[in-house]
C-alpha cells in the first residue's frame, strides 16, 4: 500500500482480542515494521542502558511504567530507520497522553497517524479466552478449558503431566486486567473517531474473517 507520506497504523484491541496475530497480519500486508510495546518492554528492560535500566526498575518493583518513560521509549524506536516511512504501533498507545505525544513528535516530521483499527471483541468472550489457560508443570505444554482441552482432566497429553493455573490466567485477574485496558483505552477510541481515522473490526470472528476485515479497513 504506497501513498505520498508515512504510513502509521495504529492497532487498538483489549488483551485477549488477538492483537498479535493480526499484527503480523498487517505489518506484512503494508510493508511495514512491527512495533510492539510488549516485545519492546522486554529487550529494552534487559538491555545495559539507562532507559533499560529504568524500566527494569519499575518491573522489579512490580510498578505500572509511568507515561513518560513510555513515550520516551517508544519515540526512540520510531527514530530507527526501518520506522521512518511508517510502522504498526501495537499496544502503543494506551493512554490519552501517550496518544498526544505521539502526535506531538510526527508533527514537525509532517508525519501522523493515518489509520486506527479497533479490534473488537465482548467482554465475554475476552474472559473466555484470558481465563481458561492451563500449563503442564513437568514439559509446559499448554491448553485451554475451551478451545484446547486435555484429553484427561488436570493432565497432560503428551507426558501425563501435571496441569496448573498461572496467576495472570484465572477469572479474577482476567477481570481486572480488562478492567484497567478500558479505563485507559476507550477515551482513545472517542479520540480518533473524531479524526476520523477510527475502523473497527469484529474480532470474534475466525482468524481467516478478521484478515479479512482488517484489509478492508485498511483500504477504506
Amino acid at each position: 500500500m504506497s501513498q505520498e507520506y508515512p504510513l502509521y497504523v495504529i492497532l487498538l484491541g483489549a488483551p485477549g482480542a488477538g492483537k498479535g496475530t493480526q499484527a503480523l497480519h498487517i505489518s506484512k500486508t503494508l510493508g511495514v515494521a512491527h512495533v510492539s510495546s510488549g516485545d519492546l518492554f522486554r529487550a529494552v528492560r534487559e538491555s545495559d542502558t539507562e532507559l533499560g535500566r529504568l524500566v527494569k526498575s519499575y518491573y522489579d518493583k512490580g510498578a505500572l511504567v509511568p507515561d513518560d518513560v513510555t513515550i520516551r521509549m517508544i519515540l526512540e524506536r520510531l527514530r530507527q530507520p526501518d520506522c521512518v516511512t511508517g510502522c504498526l504501533l501495537d499496544g502503543f498507545p494506551r493512554t490519552m497522553e501517550q496518544a498526544q505525544a505521539l502526535d506531538a513528535a510526527l508533527k514537525p516530521q509532517a508525519k501522523r497517524v493515518d489509520k486506527v483499527i479497533y479490534l473488537h471483541v465482548s467482554e465475554s468472550e475476552l474472559l473466555r479466552r484470558l481465563s481458561g489457560r492451563w500449563l503442564c508443570r513437568n514439559c509446559g505444554a499448554s491448553y485451554h478449558t475451551v478451545s484446547a482441552p486435555p484429553k484427561q482432566e488436570g493432565a497432560c497429553d503428551l507426558c501425563g503431566g501435571a496441569l496448573y493455573q498461572r496467576p495472570d490466567d484465572t477469572l479474577e485477574t482476567a477481570k481486572s486486567r480488562l478492567e484497567v485496558y478500558f479505563r485507559q483505552t476507550l477515551p482513545l477510541i472517542d479520540y480518533y473517531m473524531q479524526q476520523g481515522k477510527l475502523s473497527q473490526v469484529n474480532g470474534g470472528q475466525s482468524i481467516e474473517a478478521v484478515e479479512h476485515a482488517m484489509s478492508g479497513a485498511l483500504r477504506s
